[in-house]
């Protein structure tokens, strides 16, 4: 007898393709599933926005499934399928290590304790830990991880959102895709929508034991959609400040006293030096309030020929107050040189510095500012990391900026802040060209030669410096350098495209698509700026906000004169549509694309390639085509695009063209002539691209049915 998928199984699946893996084979899997929904209802059916209408749809299809054994099984093995996809929680990297020299928490960590083992009684285990900078809020929590390890055998997973781009933070949907890595989920199987992120999360954490860490956390939004709907997932949120209002148990880290201060200064700085600096502990101990940063910075100068603690500089004395608290006291453990070089360098907020970008703040040798960025990282100033680079502690960092304001003067800070731009921005266009050598949408490398070796370092290079360039898109606009903003945001694509960096650009393409619109309209600037801005929407699933950005991007790109960019956006539009299950209006789409590649003539811009652009829109047509219930139009195009990359020797768009032909002869019951394309096209992948050959692995299933 026939099984025929339930309603709420049905239902659950159009969840999750919509909601489902960023990535292209997700994309994939999305068009194939309105393939086979247009099948199914008789008509094209666009894809359901709503729950509701994902509800009604799977209700409609498992009325007619009844009437047709052949669509019944393919649901049934499509759902089945994703399924047998299913991700499963991976333990992950764990916490950081604890710091050695952590002292005298007991309380606070007994007052944890009873929060992540209580009986849960219908109510999430949630703290929210707390206090204010310097005072020592992450070691706890990472003392609680080290020392209760057993308690979460199913992992500990540690997000650190000091480090965004924003002063605000980030995203709640970005929190919830840090952590989705931490916990071992594939880039290309994140969900791009903040709901399906949040479902994967709680699905990932079901009936489990595990420790969620959200350091540095700066609002409810943030943390909102973490609390936990399982008893044995104990959530831990950490604020460095006043805490808000999250509706957990709350955990205030309070100064040390001064015999656990003075153990502290032992551990630290060792029993001689600490006894040999007995005269001054009083006032030192005084001066620091019990604050642990305070404490390590005195630490630091004991340890140099018994230094007793730094005296407070009187405003007279130097004509300008000193740093407050402790940032104030390690600040003044610096030698001026490297005082000047780190205030220079945190006027932009920086993410992460390194050797270069501290070198061009303070116009010093990169070697000479290596040795100062050690030299503060040695009095804690800041903290290394494991990359090479160092970040500011988040407490020093805007004191040291204003402090820099004030010494040196509005000039020479603007001056700094420019040589640091005009650096991330050289090196950013280098890591950009490298990555896509023969893109027509990155800038030209500059003159020097580009010191990547192939187009994944190049794509690497980016990424480890994402948060510094969409940063200095922020601080490029506030200085009012418009064209590197705009330069910057353009050196983003290549991660839009080869790592799927949405999420991280978002933010610095609405800011240079208004800025664009503002002072550059009608350019071509201003056009490569609103396609990016719209492949990052379309990306995320933002799809009303993508179709407005990429129909500015056609009539930017038209009043710009620029046919290939027009042509290309158009196309956009097209691929937009596909993915909604708009197949007619997807396909008119391309049929205009490729009128206006045609267009391209002998000597204009994008001439050499125009044999490409229409092979693919070939291949953009025969989707199209198939998703409209034309499977024969459909195959004669796709075996045009297999024909024309097969020649050019591109493997990898050739297997996908074969991925697209083989679905189109399963369509139409040839499952013998699908199967050899399916076999073609895994023959043409390299093990690099495991998201196709599990794809490929599933439709070979589906041609080849139980039986």
């Amino acid at each position: 007898m026939l099984e025929i998928v339930a309603v709420g199984a049905l239902t659950a699946f159009l969840t999750q393709v919509a909601n489902g893996a960023a990535g292209e084979m997700g994309k994939q899997l999305l068009q194939s599933t309105g393939a086979l929904v247009r099948r199914t209802m008789g008509r094209e059916t666009p894809l359901p926005e709503s729950a509701e209408g994902r509800r009604t749809l799977a209700g409609q299809m498992h009325a007619r499934m009844a009437r047709d054994p052949r669509q019944a099984g393919e649901w049934s093995l499509l759902v089945r399928g994703l399924s047998e996809q299913a991700l499963t929680l991976s333990p992950g990297r764990g916490l950081p290590p604890a710091p050695r020299d952590f002292t005298n928490r007991q309380r606070v960590l007994r007052q944890l304790g009873r929060e992540a083992t209580r009986p849960a009684a219908g109510r999430p285990r949630v703290a929210l830990l707390y206090g204010p900078p310097g005072i020592g809020t992450t070691a706890v929590a990472l003392h609680l991880g080290a020392a209760h390890y057993a308690r979460f055998p199913d992992g500990q997973f540690y997000v650190d959102l000091r480090d965004a781009a924003r002063d605000t933070g980030p995203e709640p949907g970005v929190v919830l895709l840090r952590l989705l890595r931490e916990m071992g989920v594939e880039p290309e199987r994140v969900p791009p929508t903040e709901e399906g992120r949040e479902e994967l999360y709680r699905t990932l954490t079901a009936d489990r034991r595990a420790l969620v860490v959200v350091d540095h956390a700066s609002s409810l939004a943030q943390v909102r959609n973490l609390i936990p709907a399982t008893p044995e997932v104990f959530l831990l949120v950490v604020v460095s400040g006043p805490p808000f209002a999250l509706e957990a148990e709350r955990v205030p880290v309070p100064p040390l006293s001064d015999r656990y201060a003075v153990r502290m200064l032992r551990t630290v700085a060792g029993r001689e030096d600490t006894a040999l600096a007995k005269p001054q502990i009083r006032q030192l101990l005084h001066h620091c309030g019990g604050n642990p940063l305070a404490l390590k910075t005195a630490a630091s100068g004991l340890l140099r020929a018994g230094d007793g603690p730094a005296p407070e500089p009187s405003p007279g004395a130097t004509g300008r107050p000193a740093l407050p608290g402790p940032a104030g006291d390690v600040h003044r453990r610096l030698r001026p040189q490297a005082a000047r070089l780190c205030g220079l360098t945190a006027l932009g907020g920086w993410p992460s510095v390194d050797a270069r970008l501290a070198a061009a703040a303070g116009a010093v040798t990169e070697r000479e500012a290596g040795r100062l960025l050690a030299e503060a990282a040695d009095v804690h100033l800041l903290e290394p990391r494991p990359d090479g680079r160092y970040r500011f502690r988040p407490e020093a960092r805007r004191l040291l900026a204003d402090r820099a304001a004030a010494e040196h003067g509005a000039a020479a800070c603007a001056a700094a802040t420019e040589r640091v731009l005009d650096t991330l921005l050289r090196r950013a266009r280098h890591a950009a060209h490298a990555a896509l050598p023969q893109s027509w949408r990155t800038e030209p490398a500059p003159d020097d030669e580009s010191p990547h070796a192939d187009e994944a370092e190049g794509v690497a290079a980016l990424a480890a410096d994402v948060d510094n360039l969409v940063r200095a898109v922020f601080v490029a606009e506030e200085h009012g350098h418009l064209d590197t903003a705009l330069r910057l945001a353009r050196a983003l694509w290549p991660l839009q495209l080869k790592a799927g960096y949405w999420d991280e650009a978002l933010p610095a393409l609405r800011v240079a698509v208004r800025w664009a619109g503002e002072h550059r309209p009608d350019t071509r600037m201003a056009g490569a700026l609103h396609f990016q801005l719209a492949h990052c929407l379309g990306a995320l699933e933002r799809w009303e906000e993508a179709e407005g950005a990429a129909r500015a991007a056609v009539a930017t790109e038209r009043a710009a004169g620029h046919l290939r960019g027009e042509a290309s956006s158009v196309e956009f539009l097209g691929l937009l549509s596909l993915y909604q299950w708009r197949y007619e209006a997807a396909y008119e789409r391309f049929v205009e694309s490729e009128r206006l590649y045609r267009n391209i003539t002998e000597g204009q811009e994008g001439a050499a390639d125009r044999a490409r652009a229409l092979a693919l829109s070939e291949r953009h047509q025969g989707r199209a085509l198939r998703g409209m219930g034309r499977p024969a139009e459909a195959g004669d195009a796709l075996e045009s695009a297999v024909d024309f990359f097969a020649r050019r020797g591109e493997a990898y768009n050739q297997a996908r063209a074969l991925t697209d032909l083989a679905e189109t002869l399963h369509d139409a019951g040839d499952d013998a002539a699908a199967l050899t394309r399916i076999t073609e096209a895994e023959r043409l992948l390299s093990p690099v691209a495991a998201p196709h050959l599990r794809y490929l692995a599933n439709l070979r299933l589906r041609c080849r049915p139980p039986g």
